[in-house]
Order: C-alpha cells, then sequence, then structure tokens
C-alpha cells in the first residue's frame, strides 16, 4: 500500500524506541509533519522540541551523540541542510553519531511552493567528509533503513517524501548499506533511480520493453557511499545510463554516477532530474508531470536519449 516514506520513519522510530533506550529524537517545530509526534507521547523524556531553531537542534544533537546516545535530529530537508556549517563542523567534522532526518524533499512536496523544495541537500552532503547519505523508496526500505542507521557509527542523512510511494519491495527485501539493489535486469540501457521517483523510473521501464528496450533497473537507496562497483559492472555490458532523481542534475546522484563512470570508463548518461531551475507549485503529480519526473515523462526522455 502506498505510504510517504516519512511516515514509514514515524512507524520506525516507535518500534525502534522499544528495544534500545539510547534512541533520541529532536524536532524544530514540524513534529506533526516529520512524523515524531507518536514517539513524543509514547516516549517523553527522551523526544524534545526546540522550537524553530535548527542549528541549535543540531548542535544538541551532536553534543547527546558525543555522550554516547543516538539521536535523531528531524525537519524539513530544506531546513535541516540550510544550517550547513553547523553540521559541517558539529557533525562531520566531529564524526558525532547524529543521523539526520530530512522529510519533504525534492518538488515531490507539492503545492508547498519551491521555498520548501530541498533540491540541493545531497549536493551539500555529498561535499562532506564522514557524511553517508540513504533515501529509501518505499515503506519496507525506509524501516530497514532506520534500523541500520541506528546502528551505524557516524553522521548519516535520509531523505524523506512528504507524497507517498508505491511500494517497489517485498517483505523478503532485505536492505545493504552501499549496496545497489537490481530490481531489474535488461541489457540496453542501465536506469538508476533514487527515493521518490523509484516507481516510475519501473514503469518507464515498462513501456521501454514495448518497444524492444530491456532495461536494468537499479535503486541508488544509499547515495553515498556509492555503489561504484556495481555501476563498473554494469558498465562493462551496458553503452547508455540514465540517473533520474528528484533533485538539482547538479550534484546529486546524476554527479555522483558521472564521476564514478568518468574514473572507470566513459559511458554516455542522461541525468534526469530538476535542471538548474526554480520549480513552480501545484500538486505533487501535476508538478513530477511539468518537470518530467513522472512515468511517462521519464519514459520520453530516456526514448529520445536512446535514439540519438
Amino acid at each position: 500500500m502506498a505510504k510517504a516514506t516519512r511516515a514509514a520513519f514515524g512507524e520506525a522510530i516507535l518500534e525502534l524506541g522499544e528495544k534500545d533506550k539510547d534512541l533520541i529524537v529532536l524536532d524544530a517545530d514540524l513534529s506533526k509533519s516529520t512524523q515524531t509526534q507518536k514517539f513524543s507521547k509514547k516516549f517523553p523524556h527522551r523526544w524534545f522540541e526546540v522550537g524553530i531553531a535548527e542549528a541549535n537542534m543540531i548542535g544538541i544533537g551532536a553534543g547527546l551523540a558525543l555522550a554516547g546516545k543516538k539521536p535523531f535530529v528531524c525537519s524539513f530537508a530544506c531546513f535541516l541542510i540550510g544550517r550547513f556549517e553547523t553540521i559541517r563542523i558539529s557533525l562531520a567534522y566531529n564524526r558525532a553519531n547524529v543521523k539526520m532526518v530530512g522529510t519533504h524533499c525534492g518538488i515531490g512536496i507539492g503545492e508547498d511552493g519551491y521555498t520548501q523544495m530541498s533540491l540541493e541537500d545531497i549536493a551539500c552532503m555529498r561535499s562532506l567528509p564522514e557524511m553517508s547519505i540513504v533515501q529509501p523508496a518505499d515503506e519496507i526500505e525506509t524501516k530497514q533503513c532506520i534500523e541500520y542507521m541506528l546502528q551505524h557509527k557516524g553522521p548519516v542523512y535520509i531523505r524523506l517524501t512528504r507524497q507517498a510511494l508505491e511500494d517497489v519491495h517485498t517483505l523478503r527485501y532485505k536492505f545493504q548499506f552501499g549496496k545497489g539493489d537490481v530490481l531489474k535486469e535488461g541489457k540496453d540501457v542501465a536506469l538508476l533511480a533514487t527515493g521518490g521517483v523509484v516507481y516510475n523510473t519501473l514503469q518507464a521501464a515498462e513501456e521501454l520493453e514495448k518497444l524492444g528496450v530491456k532495461a536494468t533497473v537499479v535503486n541508488i537507496h544509499t547515495i553515498k557511499p556509492l555503489d561504484k562497483e556495481l555501476i563498473f559492472n554494469l558498465s562493462k555490458k551496458i553503452e547508455k545510463f540514465v540517473t533520474v532523481e528528484d533533485h538539482n542534475i547538479y550534484g546529486g546522484l546524476g554527479g555522483a554516477v558521472a564521476e564514478a563512470l568518468s574514473e572507470q570508463t566513459p559511458r554516455k548518461l542522461l541525468r534526469i532530474g530538476v535542471n538548474d531551475v526554480y520549480a513552480e507549485s501545484g500538486t505533487p503529480e501535476d508538478v513530477y508531470k511539468k518537470y518530467g519526473l513522472d512515468a511517462e515523462g521519464i519514459f520520453s526522455k530516456i526514448k529520445k536519449f536512446l535514439q540519438k
């Protein structure tokens, strides 16, 4: 059943909070939106409301982590990563064991408008040493991501959606940090997608198959560290690559894959994402359609790319 990954996060911390007493949650006046409200009621002594003071929240989180706790600091992705300098020094430089939860990522948030659309966050976080970045594609993967993050040593940034996402995994799925998740295999083109557009990319691959084009579809849930080994192995048998992301095409998944390919072997790459513009406001469906991130738009761009 379709569910927003932020909602899956809220459910996951409730369950994990029972098992690990060091799990602490901090929020910046958005607990209803980030889905930490239920945690606050169940574990009131391990939930802290810091108000509209994200930099302070990150600093408190760093202090708690250096004291042996496992804090999750939560806000809209745009507000959280907007405190880049604090993250850079307090978390990354100190290797503080803080889990940053950025919800409402990308243009998929819909009507809230551009000021709330985080389209630069992956680029910022990729630039920081010691920082890991994960972006799950559905409810099942999100819950496994959160469980992994709790055990991971060091700062991690997870990027979550406001909008509901269709399932791309079954209950048999096992999340593997740093390893690309191959959802479909084909020999003609490699489609590497992350987060809210993975399901749409799978749909686009089905349309391509009707044209006789067989695509490999990979869910890149871990953007840093990137699975370079998988990309290199795919490049041995596939000449054309496409990345799909709800993020600026500069510095995100597309940039990471371009860097990996240039290090190994030259391959043609199409980056599908938000192309250096300030996005307009509308429903998630309408905005994805306008910027070509719905299944039809992804299919159309890949088709043109393959015809060149």
